[in-house]
Formats: structure tokens, C-alpha cells, sequence
């Protein structure tokens, strides 16, 4: 009996994201991205970004390739756009619903403006906390819509920022 061919999209197909932007994925990643420039915040959130060349250091001659170092095949071949990672701590967003919901945001996000940020390794940060009071539910409407808002003018900052700019 044949299998079926998954129906199903990946999260990156279904949130329609650029193919060749990737993800960071290693904690030295987030730290050279962290440790870059951090001009565009808003009330809740920080962009930070860095040089592709600090994400993904140059190998010496004679060097077996990391394979946390490695870009994809498919976006080798394709024009780069960068690398986004996202922090959401557990100091500002006390619920995993809500965590992995922001998360989600700033990914999907952060696909729409992707091709007119300069190729780099980005990271958006969570630096606040949104208010309890105000959103009592873990993983409302509400709230992400508010957090959708808020990642829609820090990412209309930073296609203004000339050092992020495309």
C-alpha cells in the first residue's frame, strides 16, 4: 500500500515565508546577533542585527565545515536575504502559549519584510512585558493583534533605518 503524500504545510509554507530566509539556530548565532547594532525599538520589542560574516565566521583552510555553520543548499543558490532569529524569555512571557504565540508573530512577520531589510543575521527581542491586566488570556486575539501591531511598526522602523535598509 502507497503512503499519501503529506497534505499538510509546513509552518514556514502556510505563514507564506521567503524560502531563503533562515533561522538561527545555535546560542553563538544569538550572541554575535545580540552583540551587533540595536537601533529600531518599540515599547515591547528590540531588533538587533550583525554582519552575515559573525553569524556564519569564514572557515580556515584545512577546517572540517560545522554543520551549525552551514547554510542550506537551496539558499546558497538563491540571493541571500539573512538570518532571523527570535527571543522571547520566560521573565517577560511567563506562559509557553504565549512564548511560541509571539514567536510565531515575529516569524511571520518578519517574512512579509524580509526582501527590504539588507541581508544580515536579525534578531528580534522581546524587552518587556505585555500587561496581564490588560490580557488575561494566555493566547488571545487581543493580545495578537496587539503583538502583530507592535512587530509591524518595528519592522516599518527598520526598512527606515539607512543600516538595515535593502
Amino acid at each position: 500500500m502507497q503512503k499519501a503524500a503529506n497534505a499538510w504545510l509546513s509552518n514556514s509554507a502556510r505563514a507564506g515565508a521567503v524560502p531563503n530566509v533562515q533561522r538561527l539556530k545555535t546560542r553563538p548565532q544569538f550572541q554575535a546577533a545580540l552583540a551587533g547594532h540595536s537601533g529600531v525599538r518599540t515599547a515591547h520589542f528590540a531588533l538587533h542585527s550583525c554582519e552575515l560574516a559573525q553569524i556564519h565566521p569564514t572557515q580556515q583552510a584545512g577546517e572540517t565545515p560545522r554543520d551549525d555553520l552551514i547554510l542550506d543548499a537551496g539558499a546558497v543558490n538563491q540571493a541571500p536575504i539573512g538570518v532571523l532569529g527570535a527571543m522571547v524569555p520566560k521573565r517577560w512571557a511567563k506562559r509557553a502559549v504565549t512564548r511560541n504565540a509571539i514567536k510565531r508573530q515575529i516569524y511571520t512577520v518578519s517574512a512579509q519584510y524580509a526582501p527590504r531589510l539588507r541581508p544580515r543575521g536579525h534578531v528580534v527581542r522581546l524587552r518587556a512585558a505585555f500587561d496581564r491586566k490588560e490580557f488575561i488570556s494566555a493566547s488571545s486575539d487581543r493580545l495578537k493583534a496587539a503583538v502583530r501591531a507592535e512587530l509591524l511598526e518595528l519592522f516599518e522602523r527598520a526598512i527606515a533605518h539607512p543600516q538595515l535598509r535593502a
